[in-house]
């Protein structure tokens, strides 16, 4: 599987990954579990990781502190939307086609957080609630904290024609009536800022997943297995 690598400049010993379609890293849609397993046990040897965990993503605001189970070769069974991680080698794995991957890694490398942010996670301000848990789990400051947003659903196609009832008013600044779209990147990166995090310590990779088919299997274009992962482990990150 290709993969785009991201290194955070001041946390050496934290290293994410972002995947490119057109394989999936899910055991879903109809998705042949060998490939899938063959697949995720590439990108270990790849990345060099220890152990691999995933969430039954559900578009919610739960999550799960240090998984308990190791998910390489089956499905999850835990169900959210946010994992933390402090196990040195343990790769936190977020799936995702248009959605948000965010990752997060305290200034020391010793604690990382990955998101999966759907619109619906913006709408319920996900990103501010998992600082939230994530400081207060582990004494820390979101000033300490540095984050990276993944390739996406980009503000030049993020269209929904039901607004008002989706995101309601205290959303209008991200919205464009002209084209109906919802600037997703921008809401995700103010809604870190609010959560507390430095404005120079928020990165982003500004990829459209649904402009750049021949890099990222979307919603649109692909059919629901094909799910690309971006991790991160214990003492490392990928999307």
């Amino acid at each position: 599987m290709n993969t785009i690598p991201f290194v955070f400049p001041d946390i050496p010993n934290v290293a994410c990954a972002f995947g490119l379609g057109p394989d999936t890293m899910a055991f879903a849609g109809g998705a042949d579990p060998a490939a899938v397993t063959a697949l995720r046990t590439a990108l270990k040897g790849e990345l060099g990781f220890a152990a691999w965990h995933s969430l039954r993503q559900v578009h919610g605001v739960d999550m799960i502190f240090e998984p308990e189970f190791e998910t390489l070769a089956r499905p999850s069974i835990e169900a959210g939307d946010g994992m933390t991680e402090t196990r040195p080698g343990h790769a936190l794995a977020i799936k995702t086609a248009d959605c948000q991957p965010v990752l997060l890694a305290h200034a020391s490398g010793r604690y990382i957080m990955a998101l999966h942010v759907g619109w619906r996670g913006n709408v319920q301000d996900f990103c501010a609630r998992a600082v939230r848990s994530f400081c207060v789990r582990y004494g820390l400051s979101p000033h300490e904290l540095s984050a990276v947003r993944g390739p996406s659903l980009g503000p030049g196609e993020s269209q929904f024609t039901a607004f008002d009832s989706e995101f309601g008013e205290a959303f209008r600044p991200y919205y464009d009536h002209r084209t109906c779209r919802v600037d997703l990147w921008r809401l995700t990166r103010d809604q870190l800022i609010a959560a507390g995090l430095d404005r120079d310590r928020i990165f982003a990779l500004d990829l459209c997943t649904k402009s750049l088919p021949q890099f990222f299997p979307t919603a649109a274009t692909k059919p629901p297995a094909a799910r690309p992962a971006s991790s991160g482990s214990g003492n490392r990150k990928i999307r």
